[in-house]
């Protein structure tokens, strides 16, 4: 026993070294990114044998040590104490139009200047200003095109899911999935309110937003999330709570939704039930609201279950993938999440993975659970959306016959 319990510590240790390394690691990275979205596009586009003209050279430096400077500056006073919506917004547009700058800049840097010495076009400077204008054109367009996909209403995305304990009374349940609507300094009240209207159409016995409603205050932003009491279903309208609620007041959120006519499944769960089988719809806490400090607030998967049958089928709401460990332990047959966006802006979707077990779609974890995590229906932050597409997800729920 002994051996056993030393073994299994010296197992922990090993697995405890990289993760206090990361997270050391994680803690410069405020400090030092700004610092590279700015700096290696200024050097990739103005100093890597371009020789343009001094006063170009000088401007272009200028508006680049402007950036450094203005981004955090306007981030902190839009999202710190004063919480300036205007200033939000230019915060959040720079850093979105940093990222797109600094991934272009690095990979036509690199991928583009080598094609073309292979290639043999032009001397050192053809090639350096060439990469520069690429590097600015696909800029603009990608970013052009992000903006209007992330402002636009997002497609809906059809797919069928088997659930082998579902009964066959309730095949063919409609599921909407809205979630990560992230209402904030930009105001989209007529967005949201043309998002309600497309989940009408669905014709949803159950509509579900599982978190990260806004970026604010209820009072603050009641009237961009206000469309949300027009939605329509046959059986239940469900909300959990996400991590940027516990931001901003979370429990007025849960008042506020309870207020629209949805029903907070705050670790608790209703049932549905037709043509005699039942559907055990049960939702949780975000993983953070732990440490929130909130009272009352907690993610319980345990209580959520409280008074089931466990031979009955389960949905399980949860904002975070990453909760589908617990999920899949208590033999949860399908959990609903959101979180990722998918990523947002590419290829930021490569960090997010750091964090959570998936990224979009339908995965399979143990024997009988399934996650869905939606890249969601709004944006958080740079008002750009560049190959990660929103959605309001149709789910079919089929039973095993």
């Amino acid at each position: 026993m002994t051996e056993t319990s030393s073994t299994r510590s010296a197992a922990d240790d090993a697995q405890e070294a990289p993760r206090s390394r990361l997270q050391r690691l994680m803690r410069y990275i405020p400090l030092v990114a700004p610092v590279l979205l700015w700096a290696v596009p200024c050097w990739v586009l103005l100093y890597t044998g371009q020789h343009w003209p001094l006063p170009a050279t000088l401007t272009g430096t200028a508006l680049f040590a402007l950036g450094l400077v203005g981004m955090p500056f306007a981030m902190a006073r839009g999202h710190g104490r004063r919480q300036q919506d205007r200033a939000a917004i230019v915060g959040d547009t720079l850093l979105g139009g940093a990222w797109v700058l600094f991934t272009w800049s690095v990979l036509l840097g690199v991928l583009l200047r080598l094609a073309l010495v292979v290639a043999g076009v032009g001397d050192g400077q053809d090639r350096a200003r060439i990469v520069t204008w690429a590097v600015l054109a696909v800029t603009a367009v990608l970013l052009a095109w992000g903006y209007a996909e992330a402002r636009r209403v997002p497609r809906v995305r059809r797919l069928d899911v088997r659930l082998p304990r579902l009964g066959a009374g309730l095949d063919g349940t409609r599921v909407v999935l809205i979630t990560d609507t992230h209402y904030g300094p930009l105001d989209r009240a007529r967005w949201s309110a043309r998002v309600c209207e497309t989940v009408n159409t669905l014709e949803a016995d159950l509509v579900c937003h599982t978190g990260d409603i806004a970026d604010g205050t209820a009072e603050r932003r009641r009237a961009q999330a206000a469309p949300l009491g027009t939605v329509e279903a046959t059986r239940a309208r469900v909300y959990v709570t996400g991590n940027h609620e516990y931001y901003s007041e979370a429990q007025g959120w849960v008042d506020l939704m309870d207020e629209l006519g949805w029903e907070p499944l705050r670790n608790r769960h209703l049932r549905l039930e037709r043509g005699g089988d039942t559907l055990v719809v049960a939702g949780v806490d975000d993983v953070t609201a732990e440490s929130s400090g909130l009272a009352g607030h907690g993610a319980d998967l345990a209580e959520a279950l409280t008074g089931t049958d466990p031979d009955l089928p389960v949905l399980l709401l949860a904002h975070q993938p990453k909760f589908i460990d617990r999920a899949a332990a208590h033999g949860i047959d399908l959990q609903l999440s959101g979180h990722t966006h998918g990523g947002q802006i590419w290829p930021f979707h490569h960090l997010v993975r750091l964090d959570q077990p998936a990224l979009a779609g339908l995965t399979q974890h143990g024997p009988r659970t399934l996650l869905y995590t939606s890249r969601g229906t709004g944006f958080w932050g740079p008002p750009f959306r560049v190959f990660a597409p929103s959605e309001i997800t149709l789910l079919v729920l089929r039973s095993a016959s």
